[in-house]
């Protein structure tokens, strides 16, 4: 097996605790809420919530992947880390094991903050992925991560 690692950094005017609650802690909400075209649903079939928690997240409507099983690996919520795997579903397309996501949001100087996402594609045995295919899934995490920024922009109240 082998594995590709990639880093990316988002800068973001909202406050990282505010940025954590919101697309970490309630994002099985959140984002089915004012993304129903990104993500339709997301289903706990094991845990409660918490690390080694099983989940089904169903894509919406169009979508080249369906639904993907995802496992919580760890919630640090003191020091706003949060770690996840894709165990199960289209996205892992016959030639991925699993996909590993390392995410930690950092308050940054200006009053906003920094989320450090870190993925690592873990291949069966000496299969490749395309920089296609994951640039593809950075373009639409960036996507949904702007999405919440901009809600969170214009509902100020909202996990305060």
């Amino acid at each position: 097996m082998g594995a590709i690692t990639y880093d990316m950094e988002i800068t973001s005017s909202i406050p990282a605790g505010k940025l954590f609650k919101s697309i970490i802690l309630d994002s099985d909400n959140l984002i089915p809420k004012i993304l129903p075209q990104a993500i339709k649903s997301v289903e706990i079939l094991e845990g409660d919530g918490g690390v080694g928690t099983i989940k089904v997240i169903t894509f919406g409507e169009g979508s080249q992947i369906k639904s993907v099983k995802h496992r919580v690996e760890n919630i640090d919520k003191e020091n706003l880390t949060y770690s996840y795997s894709i165990i199960e579903g289209d996205a892992l397309m016959d030639v991925l094991e699993s996909i590993n996501y390392h995410v930690k949001i950092v308050p940054a100087a200006d009053g906003g903050s920094i989320c450090k996402n870190r993925s690592i594609y873990n291949t069966k045995g000496d299969a490749q992925i395309s920089e296609e295919k994951i640039k593809e899934g950075k373009e639409k995490a960036m996507g949904i991560f702007k999405t919440v920024e901009a809600y969170l922009q214009a509902n100020p109240d909202a996990y305060n």
